[in-house]
């Protein structure tokens, strides 16, 4: 192993978890000291993903022909959507076939505080959710989905500025902001290791790997979904790019490494957004975007997690679903998968609600909530890393893959204006 690859941000985050975990066990409680460590580094890192992902979507929205912003916005969301039900789908065998949670009892009680929070709303309210009547809140509190509609409306807004008046003053700050923030971030990805080390040391000193005996068949169900997923899924990306599947897994080693070890999508969000443009050769144009997007709506682990969710919370009271319930358990998973992965923490206030929406046993989440970080770890790396194949599909059509960076014989190179790449 050459000094370079012990250098890669990879390797050293790797290193840095199987430390952490180590030394946590070993030290046990003590290592809650450690915690305010890695929740600096999550902070670092989540203070400017509102601002990347606004700058990342008007940017992209700003820059592009009317036409183009069209077959850019459908393919991005209907590849999103098709693998999202795709992945919906794969639950439902899973969750039928292999059962995981019959005969499991929840020993755990659930917070009062989150069957609060949980409680069922209409489609109505799904649907106004989406829109902010104040996006200066919105952004304070990270709303993901309203920040992203109103970064939209605001690009096409800016794209018809700039066709009208020829004028890309405004067009080129964004632009010029957003390359400032990607370079922050890679400030801060230099104390990664440490951040890292922090948190696991603290989770294996809190719960040791005990937590995860009761909920051994949920959480092999899981693994065996992403696991499934992941292959469908560069399987297709191979046979519609034609590009070698086998440059994958170094290319995407860093943004994996930063998914599972903080089990968040959003904290990932800049390291997939540089991959994309630097490595694999996405065009800023179309990574911006589908990226961007993907952030909320890409969630297939989420949507295959809170799928199987259902099913375990009915196995476990003895409930048998109807056909018509397990497709609006389907459903459900699909659009609860919208802004509640950006952070951790979201997987407790999605579990009641959908034991509350389908009138399944609220106990029984508590099991499921005991283990979620280790199905976090699941759903982050499937998440983050089907988003940059779904940019790899998108741009795929318009030949907006360049293909010596993807073989690693060349740096992204000038395509019409959009192959300026990220420096710092």
């Amino acid at each position: 192993m050459t000094l370079s690859t012990l250098r890669h941000p990879a390797v050293l985050i790797a290193a840095a978890a199987i430390a952490g975990i180590l030394f946590g066990l070993v030290t046990g409680g003590w290592a809650a000291n450690l915690k305010v460590v890695g929740d600096a580094f999550i902070a670092l890192v989540q203070m400017a993903i509102v601002p990347l992902v606004m700058t990342s979507v008007i940017a992209a929205c700003g820059s592009m022909t009317g036409a183009g912003m069209g077959r850019l916005a459908g393919r991005t969301f209907g590849w999103m959507l098709g693998l999202s039900a795709v992945a919906a789908a794969l639950a439902v065998v899973l969750g039928l076939a292999f059962r995981p949670g019959a005969g499991m009892v929840a020993g755990e009680a659930v917070d009062p505080a989150l069957q609060g929070e949980a409680e069922p709303a209409g489609w109505q309210d799904t649907v106004l959710d989406f829109f902010s009547t104040n996006i200066v809140e919105s952004m304070a509190e990270a709303a993901m989905v309203p920040i992203i509609v109103f970064s939209l409306l605001f690009g096409l807004a800016l794209n018809r500025h700039v066709r009208a008046t020829e004028n890309r003053l405004m067009l080129d700050v964004v632009e010029q902001f957003q390359q400032v923030l990607l370079t922050l971030i890679r400030m801060v990805m230099y104390v990664a290791p440490i951040g890292v080390f922090a948190l696991l040391a603290d989770l294996s000193g809190r719960i040791g790997f005990a937590v995860i005996g009761s909920a051994l068949a949920y959480l092999g169900t899981n693994l065996l979904g992403v696991v499934i997923l992941t292959a469908v899924f560069v399987a297709i990306t191979a046979l519609r790019t034609r590009l070698n599947p086998w440059r994958l897994p170094r290319k995407l080693a860093e943004q994996t490494a930063v998914a599972v070890t903080t089990t968040s999508s959003a904290v990932t969000y800049p390291t997939v957004l540089r991959t994309a443009i630097e490595k694999v050769g996405v065009s800023p144009r179309v990574a911006n975007f589908t990226l961007s997007v993907g952030l909320t709506m890409g969630s297939y682990g989420a949507v295959l997690n809170y799928t199987i969710v259902v099913l375990f919370l009915a196995q476990a009271a003895g409930i048998e679903l109807s056909a018509g319930q397990i497709v609006f358990g389907m459903l459900l998973a699909i659009m609860l998968n919208m802004g509640t992965i950006t952070v951790p923490g979201g997987f407790p206030v999605v579990a009641i609600f959908l034991a509350t929406t389908l009138g399944l046993p609220l106990e029984a989440a508590g099991l499921l909530i005991a283990v979620d970080w280790f199905t976090g770890v699941l759903r982050t790396f499937l998440n983050v890393n089907a988003d940059t194949l779904v940019s790899m599909l998108v741009a795929h059509p318009d030949d907006e893959i360049d293909r010596d960076t993807y073989d690693g014989s060349g740096v992204p190179a000038e395509h019409g204006g959009d192959r300026a790449v990220a420096t710092g």
